[in-house]
């Protein structure tokens, strides 16, 4: 989390709230909003403007405080911080911001990808599959941003899961789900952890977890897909 969020409700991480009104709510947890949008913003593209993000945001945390249980306890950051990003990736898939087109583009830097890896016989960098797709880097960014967000939208809601007081309704089932998501985890290898722990608990994007690792924003793309595939896969066995 970065500091400034960290700062603004350190104060109700440490010892449990009573119930605060809407406006006090906004006050205490929008930092909750403004990292997530923070985050996102960058697989959305053209589609929602920041102040459509931030909106939707702040709908979602008051629906979150709504149906959480209880004080405002440590729980309900995580409840409510991954209801925000849920809410505002809900309303990119209702915008159809994956049509047809951008499918198909997907399919072909995969395609590059490969064609690349085989004719160099290593891995190809940034700069040499923007070039050889005819793209400037951040229309190339742009374009693996949004081919990961599928992906991202998917585990967010395996992780929701297990993490949602609410749904299902009995805490038993909860905590088995809970205990199986840490179980599936524990199935990939070091490096993929690391990937999903650098992008949704330390909130690093694609540029900062290649630069940390030292590989490029197209293979850690890649991991991370192959990771949420991989946990999937482990959950429906």
């Amino acid at each position: 989390m970065n500091t400034d969020g960290q700062l603004a409700y350190q104060q109700v991480c440490d010892e449990p709230q009573q119930r605060m009104s809407e406006a006090q709510l906004m006050r205490q947890y929008l930092p909750l909003v403004k990292r997530a949008v923070s985050q996102l913003r960058s697989h959305c593209g053209a589609m929602l403007a920041i102040e459509d993000m931030e909106q939707i945001g702040m709908m979602a945390l008051l629906e979150s405080s709504r149906r959480y249980p209880g004080e405002y306890d440590n729980g309900f950051i995580s409840f409510a911080g991954q209801r925000i990003r849920g809410a505002i990736l809900d309303e990119l898939r209702r915008q159809d911001w994956r049509p047809r087109p951008v499918r198909q583009q997907a399919h072909e830097l995969n395609d590059v990808v490969r064609t690349l890896s085989r004719r160099l016989g290593r891995e190809p960098k940034d700069l040499e599959v923007a070039a050889e797709m005819g793209l400037s880097h951040e229309a190339y960014r742009e374009r693996l941003y949004a081919s990961q967000a599928e992906s991202m939208k998917s585990l967010d809601e395996m992780l929701s899961l297990g993490n949602d007081p609410i749904a299902g309704g009995n805490s038993v089932d909860q905590f088995i789900l809970k205990k199986t998501l840490i179980k599936a985890m524990a199935k990939l290898n070091e490096r993929e952890q690391l990937i999903l722990s650098l992008y949704y608990q330390h909130e690093l994007n694609l540029k900062e977890i290649a630069a940390t690792l030292g590989l490029t924003e197209t293979r850690i793309c890649q991991l991370h897909k192959l990771a949420v595939a991989q946990l999937k896969g482990v959950l429906q066995q």
